[in-house]
């Protein structure tokens, strides 16, 4: 990978972690604890429980695709990064850009997917 596409794929990857640290941050703060002393309806209150269901496994995926981003930005200045890890061909740009966490290429991904 050349220099200058490096220094853009490191720019979107802190941009993703970036946008993924203020998703965590919104997700935290929605999945507060329903309490009981709120005076809300038997029914609101399955329907709070279940969205806080919902935004628990949204925290998480969120989580973890920062961890994935935080990785991939201390790979970055290896040799090698930016290569599919399967075919081990070049990953393409855009695909870095838009998921910089990708470690194959769209090729190698449609086939592991079965598509």
């Amino acid at each position: 990978m050349d220099l200058l596409r490096r220094l853009e794929t490191r720019k979107a990857i802190n941009i993703k972690i970036g946008e993924a640290r203020v998703a965590i941050a919104e997700q935290e703060e929605a999945n507060a604890a329903v309490t009981p002393d709120n005076a809300i309806g038997r029914i609101s209150r399955m329907d709070a429980m279940y969205n806080k269901q919902v935004n628990e496994g949204t925290l998480q995926r969120a989580r973890e695709r920062l961890a994935k981003l935080e990785y991939v930005l201390g790979k970055i200045d290896e040799p090698g990064f930016g290569q599919c890890d399967f075919c081990h061909q070049p990953i393409q740009p855009a695909r870095l850009v838009a998921m910089p966490e990708s470690t194959i290429c769209v090729r190698c991904a449609t086939r592991s997917s079965g598509l």
